[in-house]
């Protein structure tokens, strides 16, 4: 998006595009590139909702005096969250506006110090205060470890606009349009669920409190600081949070594997058949050292089931496999119906590990746990077939009203 973008009257979203950045926080990939959603209120008072990463300033400052013309200046600079994405061109900003005043709560202060040594025209706000523009105004929630400390939202009292930082946001570039119903939002829900759940669903009761907390406040647009603007279902990505926060899984099973010579590969095979067998039709594949790990925490979010499929490798667990468990442990997945199943040589190891990382996590395993020496025989790939007939009895009669 090239130009400026009105929301409503005199509120502007002002982000750009980055098709440069390959690895988001240099871990999850960007097939499809990322927006940093900057917004500008104009009244009485302006006000700038956000910056961006500093590599887009040029693009970023046009579309910035395309709404203000050669001599307006900015009043207020709104910092929701101060990661380097959404705040980068703090200092440049401060340069081209000397008199602007930053905006936040008393965390955001001591990040600026420290971050960029900025402590002029710093400004302390309180949870619940409300600044008025002229027409408008913004009240501030503070909404603390979604996902940082010092993260908060403004909500614009005349509109009903929520302004909610990383909260609700995903991966993409915004491409033509910018708003749910101008894009295709079946692909913007599928990475909204995959920033979610690898960036922010460590911090998943901090959510469910940050919902809780704007209960009460209609809304009628979800301006993010990533993804879609939600002006036609705002309530659809409130929802969706909501669910994915308290850990409730539709209903499908991931089967994550590894295998090094093909033998764990068909033990895998045979578990899918046993869900077959059952009827059971959403099952997600996903070979661990071909799929990126972010796309399989977003699936093992998503669905109840989650199966496990490992070789050993110098006595323990295949080590992708074990970054996996790791990673699904730091980012505290709960609820989820498991099986195990793997391969070994002369000694075994990966079973064991998968075996611990259930129990670790309190999730619900479901038997038999297979394991084979070397390459499966016919009565062990029964046993794989019987796995996935049993996790698919489960998971079915897990998600009945």
């Amino acid at each position: 998006m090239e130009t400026a973008v009105p929301i409503n009257d005199n509120i502007y979203w002002v982000g750009v595009n980055d098709r440069q950045t390959t690895l988001f926080e240099a871990i999850w990939p960007l097939p499809r590139g990322i927006s940093y959603n900057s917004y500008l209120i104009v009244d009485q008072k302006i006000a700038l909702l956000d910056t961006a990463k500093e590599i887009l300033l040029s693009h970023y400052l046009a579309k910035l005096r395309e709404v203000l013309g050669p001599e307006r200046q900015i009043d207020y600079l709104i910092v929701h969250h101060l990661e380097p994405d959404h705040s980068g061109l703090i200092p440049v900003l401060l340069e081209i506006f000397p008199a602007m005043k930053i905006i936040g709560n008393k965390k955001t202060a001591e990040f600026l110090k420290r971050l960029y040594n900025v402590e002029r025209n710093v400004q302390v706000v309180q949870d619940g205060d409300e600044m008025t523009l002229g027409k408008r105004k913004l009240k501030f929630f503070f909404t603390p470890m979604v996902h940082w400390p010092e993260s908060m939202v403004s909500y614009e009292l005349a509109e009903k606009v929520l302004f909610s930082s990383d909260a609700f946001g995903g991966f993409g570039t915004l491409d033509g349009g910018i708003f749910d119903d101008t894009i295709d939002i079946d692909y913007f829900e599928d990475e909204i669920l995959r920033y979610f759940s690898n960036i922010v669903g460590k911090y998943a009761p901090m959510v469910q409190k940050a919902i809780a907390k704007l209960k009460g406040v209609e809304v009628k647009v979800v301006a993010p600081a990533h993804g879609p603007i939600w002006r036609k279902q705002p309530t659809r990505i409130i929802q969706l949070y909501d669910k994915w926060s308290r850990h409730e899984a539709e209903q499908g099973v991931v089967i994550a594997y590894a295998s090094m010579y093909g033998n764990t590969e068909k033990m895998a095979e045979a578990v899918a058949q046993g869900l077959s067998d059952e009827g059971f039709r959403t099952v997600r594949v996903h070979n661990v050292s071909r799929s990126h790990v972010s796309y399989i925490i977003r699936d093992a979010w998503r669905y109840k089931g989650l199966i496990l499929g490992s070789p050993t490798y110098d006595a323990k667990i295949f080590p992708p496999m074990d970054s996996l468990l790791r990673l699904l442990t730091a980012k505290m997945i709960k609820e989820r119906i498991v099986g195990i199943f793997g391969s070994y040589g002369w000694a075994g190891g990966a079973v064991k590990a998968m075996t611990e990382f259930v129990k670790e996590n309190s999730l619900e395993l479901v038997e038999p746990i297979v394991g084979a020496q070397f390459a499966a025989d016919t009565a062990e790939l029964e046993q794989c077939r019987e796995l996935g007939r049993n996790i698919a009895r489960r998971v079915n009669n897990s998600l009945k009203p």
